[in-house]
């Protein structure tokens, strides 16, 4: 089954906006690929959530556990500096590496610039729905 780290980014588009970001998320609910998550990624995305969006504690707290019971939680050993610009961002990069990730999936231009990282693709919603043959 495909690996796939997605950026707090795509999660919020998802949950706030749906689109093909939604549809991502469907997917990776549904185990059509293995949705991985650390504990960085989503506390970052709870706060994000609750300052940004004005969700509830109790709606964050449900995205929360329903993406841990979707997905594999793991807890990267491995520290990286390699977005200085976006620090935060090294926590995906974290999460891909040792989750052996087959991809990730962000709209983070620092993220997209890179291109591959450790032999992972980073792609947008888009390439990466067309490049598992799920296209809008």
């Amino acid at each position: 089954m495909i690996r796939v780290v997605a950026d707090t980014n795509v999660y919020i588009s998802a949950l706030m906006f749906g689109g093909l970001p939604g549809a991502f998320l469907d997917l990776g609910l549904n185990g059509v690929f293995q949705l991985i998550l650390s504990k960085a990624l989503l506390d970052e995305l709870d706060e994000k959530l609750r300052r940004k969006f004005s969700v509830s504690e109790e709606d964050a707290r449900f995205v929360r556990v329903r993406l841990e019971n979707a997905g594999l939680v793991v807890e990267p050993q491995v520290v990286l500096n390699i977005v200085s610009d976006d620090p935060d961002d090294n926590r995906i990069l974290e999460c891909a590496v040792d989750g052996r990730a087959d991809a990730i999936v962000s709209g983070d231009r620092h993220l997209l610039r890179l291109g591959v990282y450790s032999g992972i693709p980073i792609m947008t919603t888009r390439q990466f729905l067309e490049a598992v043959g799920f296209s809008s």
